[in-house]
C-alpha cells in the first residue's frame, strides 16, 4: 500500500513554488551577498526582496527581520540577546516561560539559569496546556528580563491568547518573545495585532526548506547577537545568507498567508473527524489540548496503558507515519514534560499520540487511518498488559 504521511507538524514538503524560487540561487545568481561585484549585489538584492516580502506578511519594517538557520536558532537569539541585554541595562535576572514550551526555549532558559546567573519561574497551565494572561501577572515582576510563550504548541496543538499575554508584559515594560514556529502555516502572524517585541519562525513547518528560520525583533528592542563575526542581519547574526533558502523560505510564508483560509478549510473538518472517532470508538482515549482553541490541523490524544513508541511502531508498519509529539521527543520511553505538565499520570501520559494534517492529506486517507487505529491500540495495550 501506499505510505499515508500524518505528521505534518514535524515537517513539511517543500512546495513546488518554493522549489521554483528557490532553484536560480542555487547555481545562476549563486553570489555571495556581502561581495561588492555584480554577482554580489544580484544574490543581495534577492535577500532584500525576501525580507520586504516577509515583512509583510508579518506587518513589519524589512529591517525587523532577521534571518536564521531554523525556528530553534530564532528562539536562542531571543532569549540569550534579550536577557543579557536586560541585565546589563537594568540589572533583571527572571526568565518566565512554561514547561510546555520547545526545548529550543526551555533547555536555553535553563543554561541561561546554570551558566549565566538568570532564575526561571515556571508558569502555570491549565489542564489543556494554555497559559492564561492571569498566570504571566501572577508570576512577573520587576526584575523580568523577559516572557516567552509559544503562539501555538507542537505537541498538543493548544493556541495561547498572546495578544492579551503582551498586553501584560507591555504595562510592566517587560519584553514579550512568542515561539511561532508552529503557528504560522495556519494562524495570522501580523505581529501588530499581536503585540509581540520578538517572534520566531521556521522554513520547514509552512512547505518551506528546512535549515532556514527568522525572527522578527520589534525596532528598538535591545539585543545582542548570540553568533558574531562579520556584520550580515544589520549585525544580529554572523554568517554568510544561505540566498536559495532565504528565498524559499520568503515564498512559503507568502503562501502560507495568501492561502491561509483555504488550508484551513481543507485540514479542520478532517481533524474535526479524527477527534470525533476516536473519541467515540476507542475505549480509554482523551483528546490533550484544548478542544476548542487548538491549530485546526492538529489532533492529538493519549490511550490508558498504551505504550505509545510501540503505537507509533505498529503504525508505521501498517503504512502511517504518526508522531508521540514533537519530532524530538519520538523513542522518549518517559511522558513528555508537556503531557506531565498538564497533569496526566504516567499509565495515560506514556501512551500519547499526534496526528497532524496538511494539503496532501486526503478524506480517503483519514479513513484509512480511522479504520485501522483501533485494532492498534488494543494491540499495543494488550502488549503493555503482559
Amino acid at each position: 500500500m501506499d505510505r499515508i504521511y500524518l505528521d505534518y507538524a514535524a515537517t513539511t514538503p517543500v512546495d513546488e513554488q518554493v522549489l521554483e524560487a528557490m532553484r536560480p540561487y542555487f547555481d545562476e545568481t549563486f553570489g555571495n551577498p556581502s561581495s561588492v561585484h555584480r554577482y554580489g549585489q544580484q544574490a543581495e538584492a534577492a535577500v532584500d526582496s525576501a525580507r520586504e516580502t516577509v515583512a509583510a506578511v508579518l506587518n513589519c519594517r524589512p529591517e525587523e527581520v532577521i534571518f536564521t538557520s531554523c525556528g530553534s536558532e530564532s528562539d536562542n537569539l531571543a532569549l540569550r540577546g534579550a536577557t543579557l541585554t536586560a541585565r546589563e541595562k537594568t540589572g533583571a535576572k527572571w526568565i518566565l516561560t512554561s514547561k510546555a514550551e520547545h526545548h529550543a526555549v526551555t533547555k536555553t532558559a535553563e543554561q541561561l539559569e546554570k551558566y549565566f546567573g538568570f532564575q526561571v519561574a515556571w508558569l502555570e497551565l491549565d489542564k489543556h496546556g494554555l497559559v492564561t494572561p492571569e498566570a504571566v501577572e501572577k508570576a512577573i515582576c520587576g526584575e523580568t528580563a523577559i516572557v516567552s510563550v509559544m503562539y501555538a504548541n507542537n505537541e498538543i496543538g493548544t493556541i495561547n491568547p498572546i495578544k492579551e499575554i503582551a498586553e501584560v508584559c507591555h504595562r510592566h515594560g517587560v519584553l514579550f518573545h512568542t515561539d511561532a514556529v508552529q503557528a504560522a502555516a495556519y494562524l495570522p502572524v501580523d505581529v501588530q495585532a499581536l503585540g509581540v517585541d520578538l517572534l520566531s519562525l521556521g522554513g520547514h513547518k509552512f512547505y518551506g526548506p528546512k535549515g532556514i528560520g527568522a525572527l522578527y525583533i520589534r525596532k528598538g528592542t535591545p539585543l545582542i547577537p548570540v553568533q558574531t563575526g562579520g556584520g550580515q542581519e544589520f549585525g544580529l547574526r554572523a554568517g554568510t545568507q544561505n540566498v536559495p533558502y532565504i528565498v524559499g523560505f520568503a515564498e512559503a510564508l507568502r503562501l502560507a498567508g495568501k492561502e491561509r483560509e483555504a488550508r484551513v478549510e481543507h485540514v479542520r473538518p478532517l481533524r474535526d473527524k479524527i477527534i470525533g472517532t476516536v473519541l467515540e470508538e476507542i475505549p480509554d482515549a482523551q483528546l490533550t489540548g484544548h478542544p476548542d482553541q487548538r491549530l485546526p490541523q492538529h489532533a492529538s490524544f493519549v490511550f490508558k496503558d498504551v505504550d505509545g513508541n510501540l503505537l507509533l511502531t505498529l503504525l508505521d508498519a501498517a503504512g502511517f507515519a504518526c508522531s508521540s509529539g514533537s519530532a524530538c521527543k519520538t523513542g522518549n520511553p518517559e511522558p513528555s514534560e508537556v503531557i506531565s505538565a498538564i497533569g496526566l499520570s504516567r499509565d495515560w501520559g506514556l501512551g500519547s499520540l499526534r496526528v497532524t494534517l496538511g494539503s496532501g492529506t486526503t478524506p480517503a486517507q483519514v479513513d484509512a487511518f480511522l479504520k485501522i487505529l483501533q485494532s492498534l491500540v488494543e494491540k499495543a495495550r494488550s502488549f503493555s498488559q503482559k
